[in-house]
């Protein structure tokens, strides 16, 4: 076939060139981004199946998870785990969105130098996360993680954990002006089983015990091992919603750790 003639043929240069046509045109596909991207927020009742068990993060597992982003565990860990055959054999059920609910963000992600954290809640020992935080190459030789052993060492400051909860119940997590108002109880109480503060009415499964393995100090490693060990243990996915039951029928289950 003959090539058009050179003046027939459209010139990036005429479009470069003309500054309103290519500003209308970079309006165009930003607008056109843009409905793509917010449209779905209008349903998102409906995008997100609610799922028995999910409830929001405890004080403790709240300041756990706000050192986990402050460290920038999410660089290299994501929180998702993708309905492939690879992934749930190795990580578990795959994630479910009614499982971020309550995120504010999410850790949703495809970056993956260390593996998914999805799950890991139960899978090891606190002995075992004290361990891999203080010295990672301890447990596991092939590891590129720095070290976090200053977190043993760093007594947990959260300042008003009301303010927290307050903030994130103005967007949506379900706390309870009883939550709120006992917030910075809470928080201690979950580490001291002697407390006397029933904790697990305001909070199922939420777990009490000595994180850090130091019983007379509250400190960072005491919520970051709290946050982790709660990951993944609160939807029994073995009872998750029609669809979700529909999705899991076709796909294989993990193998055990």
């Amino acid at each position: 076939m003959a090539a058009q003639p050179a003046e027939k043929r459209f010139s990036h240069k005429k479009l470069e060139r003309n500054v309103s046509f290519l500003g209308l045109l970079a309006l165009v596909a930003v607008t056109i981004g843009g409905i793509v991207e917010i449209a779905p927020l209008f349903w998102i009742d409906n995008t997100i199946e609610k799922v028995d068990g999910m409830r929001p993060y405890t004080p403790l597992e709240l300041a756990g998870r706000n050192i986990y982003m402050r460290e920038g565990c999410y660089t290299c860990h994501s929180q998702m785990i993708r309905p492939f055959r690879d992934e749930v054999e190795r990580y578990g059920h795959y994630s479910l969105a009614a499982e971020s609910m309550y995120d504010h963000p999410f850790q949703w992600g495809s970056k993956r130098t260390g593996p998914d954290l999805a799950r890991v809640g139960g899978r090891y020992s606190d002995e075992w996360h004290r361990a891999h935080l203080i010295d990672p190459r301890s447990v596991v030789p092939e590891s590129i993680m720095p070290p976090y052993a200053f977190l043993a060492e760093k007594d947990l400051y959260t300042g008003d954990m009301r303010s927290d909860l307050r903030a994130l119940s103005r967007v949506g997590v379900p706390y309870t002006e009883e939550a709120i108002a006992a917030a910075n109880e809470d928080l201690k109480a979950q580490v001291d089983p002697g407390a006397g503060i029933d904790l697990q009415k305001r909070y199922p499964k939420a777990q009490v015990r000595d994180f850090d393995g130091d019983p007379d100090r509250l400190t960072e490693m005491d919520a970051l091992v709290a946050y982790l060990q709660m990951l993944g243990t609160l939807v029994d996915v073995d009872k998750a919603g029609p669809q979700e039951q529909a999705h899991a029928a076709e796909t294989p289950k993990a193998k055990a750790p």
